[in-house]
């Protein structure tokens, strides 16, 4: 059977095991849409969890990122690992014993205030937007390479299969379909990691092979041999870093305060039967994001190698046909300045900006770009950073059901992060602004109506940020995750440990965390020029990837001080911090 009927294969039967489970498992009601019935296993909860939260920048993005960065991008894996922990101690277990439905739900009860719930409503739409733009972005990537379709069409066809499983069976189905994509995910994710170990290395353990020598019979460590490829190249060392220590502080912390934050991995801690079951379930995806998080170092040196081997100095009349393949997606391409008809990589941009083709065929038979080549420059190849791991079993020759196992994890990584997106959405509109705050009368009936029509306008959005996103996969969920910090992350914390903290300072902090954050985001990545984005222009020198850093400080700051200067919290709202913090039972979710 050929690559590409295995990858129809293994893409449909996962599909139909999706929309299945979503038939299967159709949400009834209110509770069984938003929280799944408040009944899941803590060991379900956590594979769900790890899906949940193990998106399409995980799977498809972070290993690319740290393929071409090298050092500077261990950011990631500091972060969001360590952000998880974060909110397994911190946070889950006080937010699962509160008993609610959705972070704005805790934030409207604890601080007392509708306005309060209306501004984490809409700080939770702009992270949840921005972050969901990665993961349709990444749907299309996959779709595009692996179903000859293009990213456009892709992200539609996202959409679709999104909707039949988010809309019709809500929470309930999200879950019992997130397990499903876990074990796809994770199974995709490790098998080319353990071929690719064994092929480099003769050690088939990858997070063993990063440690061991080439086989080559050179003697070298990979990271050694890595480091003296790309310094011949005229690359700086792959374990050296060039981001400022402030900056590489930042970053990291942004993005754990801000995983500590996320509204869709949140909610997943109100699934579960009790507080106790929260920590359980935490525990439990921890262990399971910590296969692919330990995975994700070795599958980018290797790939690195791989790539490097399979196409400096290669003639592009010879080139493998997994070069040709990707470039027909227009995710690499090749110009060739000398005209000798090899292509050099090197250090540096090949051309200006991402590759535009004319349609016609250079000398080599290359698909022709129309971009100005970067003068005295050596690099003629341009390559997208988000194709490295999807691409990685062609690189290196797997067999084809390892190719099609790939396209099916990547679409699992992706689809099962944007449906917890989606579901996060359509509860905040349609339980915190209709239900508690702008028509508290209406139906359950009506409000699972409601919650679906949201789903659907937000899946309609969501995929056209797909299409149009602001930057690589990974750098889009980066950004999602500093909102996060410099906005919700501030008002749940005080809101569980500060029996002190009132309606007025919380508002107050999330407006300013959000306004500062995304006006800094917005105006380095969409207005500045992209030589005016360096270190030099920053504030304090911190890139907009760790400005999320600041927001929540001016958020604490803002917060505490307007506090200081206004009414105290009521009796009854400080009573219930009291019974928040004290380690006995938990109510079941419910909605008032």
């Amino acid at each position: 059977m050929d690559t590409q009927t295995l990858i129809y294969l293994f893409v449909g039967v996962s599909f139909a095991v999706y929309i299945g489970i979503a038939i299967w498992s159709r949400a009834g009601s209110t509770k069984e849409f938003y929280v799944a019935g408040g009944g899941v296993n803590p060991v379900v909860n956590g594979m769900a969890t790890a899906a949940d939260w193990m998106s399409a920048a995980s799977f498809i993005s972070m290993a690319g990122i740290i393929a071409f960065v090298g050092y500077d991008a261990s950011v990631y894996l500091m972060g969001w690992t360590g952000g998880y922990v974060l909110l397994a101690l911190l946070l889950a277990p006080y937010l699962r014993k509160f008993g609610q439905f959705t972070v704005p739900d805790f934030i409207g009860t604890r601080y007392y205030s509708k306005a309060a719930r209306v501004v984490a409503v809409i700080c939770l739409i702009f992270i949840s937007f921005t972050y969901i733009a990665g993961q349709m972005r990444g749907v299309g990537i996959v779709f595009s390479r692996f179903l000859d379709v293009d990213i456009t069409m892709g992200v539609i066809i996202g959409m679709g299969i999104v909707f039949v499983y988010s809309v019709l069976g809500g929470m309930k189905g999200i879950t019992y379909t997130q397990v499903a994509q876990f074990c796809v995910l994770i199974f995709a994710y490790m098998v080319p990691a353990f071929f690719l170990s064994f092929m480099i290395t003769g050690n088939p353990i990858p997070q063993l092979g990063l440690g061991s020598t080439v086989n080559d019979g050179s003697g070298l460590y990979v990271l050694e041999k890595l480091n003296l490829v790309l310094g011949d190249l005229g690359f700086g060392a792959y374990t050296d870093g060039q981001k400022s220590m402030i900056d590489v502080f930042c970053i990291t912390l942004a993005l754990m305060v801000g995983t500590a934050g996320l509204p869709h991995v949140i909610v997943r801690f109100f699934t579960v039967p009790k507080a106790s079951d929260a920590r359980k379930s935490a525990g439990w995806a921890l262990v399971f994001i910590a296969l692919l998080y330990t995975t994700a170092p070795a599958v980018a040196a290797f790939a690195r190698l791989n790539f490097i081997d399979n196409v400096n100095e290669q003639s592009y009349s010879e080139a493998p046909g997994w070069f040709t393949n990707w470039e027909s997606n227009d995710l690499i391409a090749f110009k060739d300045k000398n005209g000798d008809g090899k292509m050099q990589y090197r250090m540096g941009n090949a051309f200006d900006g991402k590759p535009e083709f004319t349609g016609t065929a250079g000398a080599s038979g290359e698909r022709a770009v129309s971009n100005t080549p970067v003068e005295g420059n050596a690099n003629e190849v341009y390559v997208d950073q988000d194709i490295m791991v999807l691409a990685n079993p062609e690189i290196g020759n797997l067999p084809g059901w390892v190719v099609a196992l790939v396209a099916a994890g990547g679409l699992a990584a992706a689809l099962s992060t944007a449906a917890g997106l989606l579901l996060v959405i359509s509860a905040s509109v349609s339980h915190d602004l209709l239900k508690q705050t702008f028509r508290p009368n209406i139906s359950e009936k009506g409000e699972l109506r409601a919650a679906r029509i949201a789903a659907t306008a937000a899946i309609i959005i969501a995929g056209y940020l797909g299409i149009y996103p602001p930057g690589w996969v990974a750098q889009v969920v980066a950004f999602a995750f500093g909102l996060a910090a410099a906005t919700l992350f501030p008002a749940i914390f005080m809101g569980i440990f500060s029996k002190r903290m009132n309606k007025e300072g919380a508002i107050a902090g999330m407006l300013s965390g959000l306004v500062f954050t995304f006006g800094y985001i917005f105006y380095f990545k969409l207005i500045a020029a992209p030589e005016a984005n360096v270190a030099a222009n920053w504030l304090f020198g911190v890139s907009p990837e760790g400005i999320g850093v600041i927001g929540m400080l001016i958020n604490f700051g803002v917060a505490i001080a307007v506090s200081m200067v206004t009414a105290g919290p009521p009796l009854e709202v400080r009573k219930l911090v009291d019974s928040i913090r004290v380690p006995r039972g938990a109510g079941e979710a419910h909605v008032h």
